[in-house]
């Protein structure tokens, strides 16, 4: 712990940037997108150059390894390390200049990848390689990895692009480097010269022979080009600070050709005649792939028949006619040795398709049978000419052991991907997956191949260069080491005196965490550890998702600190259930962790492979605090529904506490006594309950409840017969009225009863027999967002005896809340152990839902009135982005004729998470990342349709912007109220 201190202590005192050497941080730093589990000494975020050359002095004073990091992406482990982690992602992240007429840009190692493209795009430039992890991977990982992408086929590897690199060696030495500067390295000339015939023999057989150091490039006639040699040392050689990128143009009319064949080997057969064509991009894609997407996103787009299928893209470059095109497609269409063949143009169809592809490589991280799959053997790659061959009998390899994975890759370049469930928590799992790689190397070599592909050996590979290379080029490695970090430095362990490829690994060392009381985790056989480890470190969630119209994940846009992103927070989940860095679920660095997720549940959408951090923060909280005393806006917030009906229980008590909340300083002695906010306003209690509004509705919900279900028996919990489908029954069989069961939830209870009033009206308009609970039902929700699970399931089990006999009946159940309405749909049956949940779950809707149903459950005859020309901005509430999904309601709303511009992300507001004292800037900059831009850029009479009461009260307050529910607005139709602006807000003064 004392060294710890010292190089952290050592480190702070000489330079601008950050230093934190804090558990937390040290757990979130401690694996990347790997197997691996190192945890550093500290993590360092430089500013300069100046900030790098003194912690790589650090480290040479005191023999502390250092790693170097980006986006953390890398599935090798080559971006982990015992020593200092420099991340270089959150300052040193600038384009410095680009140069159109040379066609080169400088950039810092931390630029991301997709942020270069579109500074350059403006000058009809590109960067070449484009690998799938470009919306977060940096050029600094890009380099270190020597990556490569769809269309490295057309325009190479990093490596190939690559001018010039800034670069500090092990030994501190600034060296800047490109052609012809072997000297720049005393012995590094003379130790080429004397093997030149074992380089000419062992490298460069083909494109993406990447595996080990890239010796090719220092050959004669290769220029001699030490820039392009150290790309793909993996950081093992040099500290890159600076790099000279060679641009392409943009090429012209990219048109995509889909071919169908049998399965994958039959499409890798038939490659190398197709790329004498010149295409851009050959993508190989496998059946269970388009399956694994199709479950995941609804529907894929229409394909060739087929069980395997390339997707190639041809275009025009640099100085050719537009006719290329046309011939090329025919060329490849007359070559392809199969007749399901499909070509698109370029546009939405076309872009549809390549999201196959890109969807597909996030979804590799689950197996078909939905158990998690793992790197280690996912980028190997042969000459294309045999890709084939080398498919069939890795398949068989694979099949023989009784492993599963998710295949595809760059088919062009002979590059195949896939992840594998290896049953590394499983007792002799490991051995399993060191004798597998191990067979698939000797395999891969067999043909001509390289281990990896693009993604670096890193921990995962480089124990196994030995029977891809004879010793005497193992021996050249270490030298080459040698010369430029003797002291091994920088990133040991990776290429030279590897480690073990079975050490250090992450998910063995986690144990089972049992069940206490919360969570049941289904979807991870009752397993929190197993839930947790869901995160692979794939990194999606540190994209810039708004663009794209992805929520996952707020905080992190906000606050670019991975302690803020999904994959941080999982880390540090991950590190309680090894029992190592984070000692329990009382450790504050847990705590600190989980403190800004606004448990939006995006990432259960938008990760590909499910992990859901409401989830986890909700049982994290509830094993944390049980027994415990909480914070105390735990008892203010997650009490808020009895709170706010003991306010309106006695008519003029709600009044009063309005009027006494509207005095400002009574409201800040009274947030600031219960951990509030004190900028945050109260949104009022409503003077007048909804369910006295609607007493006849509930008058005859018990009626019904007495009449029509009276042949349905619940006893135990059980249900007396089987729960219907969707659309199954439109009411209980005996009656001839179709009634649907209208749930207020607290909020729109005794908060904001607009959009339950407007719903009755809606539901009774087209033709339902409206019921409303026959008791005030309340599905826990903010007990849940507090993690106190005991209370939650006390209120979902009142809902259940309450809703369920309507719902078993066939009666359809439509929420006003759309985050309550999710807490029914997908947290009660996975907090509740009774099959209730189930039946309630599937007969719940939401408004948009019920309306676009097929009959029975849908209306007979219903049309939304006429909204041409309405301009609409619409916020989807995160829980029903991320639980129902949000594409009825555009349908809906688009098909009435109404201009629909969505806000894509979280308002900000999320429940209890903006009201709380230290997280206001937070939930502000989560509004300005989305919302308050498109709200700023709509016309003054558009309307701001939000359902969720959060994100209308976060509206309202920070920029007075007055939203309306769905409801009311296919009551009023154009008639509704329209944005009002309040002179001052929260924001602005």
């Amino acid at each position: 712990m004392q060294e710890s201190l010292t190089i952290a202590d050592l480190i702070s005192a000489r330079i601008e940037g950050d230093v934190d050497a804090s558990s937390r941080a040290r757990a979130e730093y401690s694996t990347d997108a790997s197997n691996y589990r190192v945890p550093p000494q500290v993590v360092v975020f430089p500013k300069n150059d100046a900030d790098v050359a003194a912690v790589l002095a650090a480290c040479r004073e005191l023999s502390v390894p250092l790693t170097s990091r980006g986006a953390g992406t890398s599935v090798a482990g080559n971006s982990v390390g015992e020593g200092v982690v420099v991340d270089f992602s959150r300052y040193m992240n600038r384009v410095i200049g680009i140069d159109p007429v040379a066609r080169t840009a400088r950039v810092q190692p931390g630029v991301v990848m997709s942020d270069l493209q579109a500074a350059v795009a403006a000058h009809g430039l590109r960067f070449g390689p484009d690998p799938s992890t470009q919306n977060r991977a940096t050029l600094g990982g890009m380099i270190g990895n020597n990556a490569c992408g769809p269309h490295a086929v057309a325009w190479g590897r990093t490596a190939d692009n690559v001018v010039a690199l800034t670069c500090l060696d092990g030994r501190g030495r600034r060296l800047e480097v490109g052609a012809d500067c072997l000297d720049l390295v005393p012995g590094l000339a003379e130790l080429v010269g004397g093997h030149l015939a074992q380089i000419r023999r062992n490298f460069g057989r083909f494109s993406r022979q990447v595996s080990g150091y890239s010796l090719e490039h220092l050959l004669p006639e290769n220029g001699r080009d030490l820039a392009k040699m150290l790309v793909g040392s993996e950081g093992t050689l040099v500290v890159v600070t600076e790099a000279v990128l060679r641009l392409v143009p943009i090429a012209q009319a990219p048109t995509l050709i889909v071919l169908g064949y049998p399965d994958m080997p039959a499409a890798a057969d038939a490659v190398p005649a197709l790329l004498a064509h010149s295409p851009l991009a050959v993508e190989g894609i496998d059946a269970q792939l388009v399956e694994a997407v199709r479950k995941n996103k609804g529907s894929v787009p229409e394909l060739p028949a087929g069980g395997g299928w390339l997707f190639i893209e041809v275009g025009a470059q640099e100085g050719e006619d537009l006719s290329v095109v046309d011939d090329r497609v025919a060329g490849i269409c007359a070559d392809a040795g199969t007749d399901a063949i499909m070509v698109r143009e370029p546009g939405p169809d076309a872009t549809q398709l390549w999201r196959i592809r890109a969807d597909g490589a996030g979804l590799g991280g689950r197996t078909p049978a939905g158990v998690a799959a793992w790197p280690g053997w996912e980028d190997s790659a042969v000459p294309p000419t045999m890709l084939g061959p080398y498919l069939r009998e890795l398949r068989a390899l694979m099949d023989a052991s009784g492993l599963d994975g998710l295949m595809y890759g760059h088919f062009g370049d002979g590059c195949v991907h896939v992840r594998i469930d290896f049953p590394l928590e499983e007792a002799g799992g490991v051995p399993a997956m060191r004798a597998f790689m191990e067979a698939a190397t000797d395999i891969a070599v067999r043909y001509g191949g390289s281990m990896s592909g693009e993604h670096g050996d890193g921990r995962a590979r480089s124990e196994l260069l030995s029977r891809m290379y004879p010793p005497e080029v193992i021996d050249l490695f270490a030298q080459v080491k040698a010369l430029f970090d003797p002291e091994d430095v920088l990133n040991p362990g990776v290429l030279v005196r590897p480690r073990p490829i079975d050490a250090d690994l992450r998910r063995p060392a986690a144990s089972p965490t049992d069940y206490a009381g919360g969570f049941h985790f289904r979807q991870d056989e009752g397993d929190f550890t197993k839930a947790v480890h869901r995160c692979t470190g794939v990194g999606n969630c540190r994209a810039d998702r708004t663009s794209a119209g992805f929520y996952m994940c707020p905080s992190y846009q906000a606050t670019k600190e991975e302690k803020d992103v999904t994959r941080g927070r999982a880390r540090v989940l991950q590190e309680v259930t090894n029992g190592q860095l984070i000692r329990g679920f009382a450790d504050c660095a847990l705590h600190e962790a989980l403190d800004l997720c606004l448990a939006c549940k995006a990432c259960s959408r938008d990760c590909p492979t499910g992990v859901n951090l409401a989830k986890f923060k909700s049982e994290a909280l509830y094993r944390g605090f049980k027994g415990k005393l909480r914070p105390r806006t735990h008892y203010v917030l997650g009490n808020l529904p009895l709170l706010a009906r003991w306010a309106t229980a006695v008519p003029g008590l709600a009044r009063l506490a309005n009027a006494a909340m509207k005095i400002a300083p009574v409201r800040k002695l009274a947030f600031a006594a219960v951990g509030l906010d004190t900028r945050r306003q109260m949104p009022g209690f409503a003077t007048a309950r909804f369910s006295r509004l609607a007493a006849p509705l509930r008058e005859e919900a018990r009626q019904v409840a007495a009449r029509e279900l009276a042949a349905m028996k619940l006893a135990g919990g059980e249900l007396a017969h089987a729960a219907p489908a969707h659309g199954e029954l439109a009411g209980p069989a005996s009656s001839s009225k179709k009634y649907v069961m209208m749930w207020a939830d607290s909020f729109s209870e005794t908060l904001d009863t607009a959009g339950a009033q407007a719903m009755v009206a809606v539901l009774q308009g087209a033709g339902y027999t409206v019921l409303i609970p026959p008791r005030d039902v309340c599905c826990g929700l903010t007990w849940i967002t507090t993690g106190q699970l005991d209370h939650a399931k006390k209120e979902l089990s009142n809902l259940l005896d309450v809703l369920a006999p309507f719902a078993a009946s066939g009666v359809p159940i439509v929420g006003v809340e759309p985050s309550c309405t999710a807490v029914l749909r997908e947290d009660m049956a996975d907090l509740l152990d009774d099959p209730r949940a189930d039946v309630v779950a599937t007969m719940t809707f939401t408004l948009a839902e019920l309306l676009t149903a097929p009959e029975p459950i849908g209306p007979t005859g219903w049309r939304p009135p006429d909204l041409s020309g309405l301009d609409i901005v619409a916020q989807p509430h995160c829980h029903h982005y991320s639980v129902m999904g949000w594409q009825a309601d555009a349908a809906l709303l688009r098909g009435a004729g109404a201009h629909l511009t969505t806000v894509s992300g979280c308002c900000g507001l999320a429940g209890n998470f903006g009201m709380e004292k230290g997280h206001y800037e937070v939930s502000v900059k989560v509004a300005e990342n989305d919302l308050l831009p498109k709200l700023a850029a709509a016309a003054p009479d558009a309307v701001y349709l939000a359902d969720g009461f959060s994100c209308r009260t976060q509206a309202s307050q920070l920029v007075g912007d007055q939203g309306v529910h769905l409801a009311e607005l296919l009551r009023d139709g154009k008639g509704v109220r329209r944005r009002t602006r309040s002179p001052r807000s929260a924001l602005h003064g």
